[in-house]
């Protein structure tokens, strides 16, 4: 794989983003390659799966060069397509998942992260969901994920203020499950090990009775995001945001 470390070991699988000197933003040939290798993962035989990032950070969420790119319809459903499979697949894994998170943990990237059952963080994560910044909504089921951690109200707040989280923050917000002390991957190895000694049959099964139930509504978020962001790549504040970003300046948006 071109932008993917796949490696089995014992009853653990370990995914790592690999497009490292670029914070693993995602583009599209990524994404499409993130979704062939999770569906080939969850047929994997291994009954723990570790998701990390290689390099400085986790996942920056989407390259900028994407954004411009799905303006096309058919590259727009061709990048949303490769998301839902990505987050459906791990929602939906008959394997216990763990992020292991570090440096920029951004957008699409957090959506990703708050897929997996378990989330570990390295002390400097800066954790946000700022698609606010470029005048759109959570997407890879951002919603969905958002308000089963934090409630709906909370949830709002959160994606409507794109506030920066480092990790303990992200912790007390319960967005991450443990802020680790040590090195970031070492303990993510030693849990992913330690599980695996465990009932994960019994493990799994509370995993899916949860989740099969879940399915449907994660399905609707994702259909509904899908909609919704297509409307706001059109608007006037979203091609301000991402002029911004471009310029490295504040945005001067307008509501429109």
């Amino acid at each position: 794989m071109k932008h993917f470390n796949v490696e089995e070991k014992e009853n653990v699988v370990y995914l790592q983003l690999a497009r490292g000197e670029k914070m693993n933003a995602l583009h599209v040939e990524m994404l499409e390659e993130f979704a062939a290798a999770i569906k080939e993962i969850k047929e994997m035989e291994a009954q723990v799966l570790v998701l990390s990032g290689k390099g400085e950070g986790f996942c920056a969420g989407g390259d900028v060069a994407m954004m411009e790119q799905a303006a096309d319809p058919e590259t727009y459903d061709k990048v949303m397509d490769a998301i839902e499979t990505i987050v459906t697949n791990i929602y939906t894994m008959p394997k216990i998942v763990i992020s292991a998170v570090h440096g920029p943990v951004v957008g699409l990237g957090l959506s990703i992260a708050l897929s997996a059952d378990y989330i570990m963080a390295d002390p400097d994560s800066m954790i946000s969901m700022n698609f606010i910044g470029v005048g759109l909504i959570p997407d890879g089921g951002g919603h969905f994920w958002l308000q089963q951690r934090l409630g709906s109200h909370r949830a709002k707040q959160f994606a409507w203020d794109g506030q920066e989280l480092r990790a303990k923050q992200a912790y007390d917000h319960q967005l991450v499950d443990i802020v680790v002390n040590g090195d970031l991957h070492e303990e993510a190895e030693a849990l992913a090990l330690n599980w695996s000694r465990r009932p994960l049959k019994a493990m799994i099964a509370t995993k899916q009775i949860y989740h099969q139930h879940g399915l449907d509504q994660l399905l609707q978020y994702l259909s509904n995001e899908r909609q919704a962001q297509w409307k706001l790549r059109g608007t006037e504040d979203h091609q301000e945001g991402v002029k911004a970003f471009l310029e490295k300046r504040k945005p001067n948006f307008k509501g429109n």
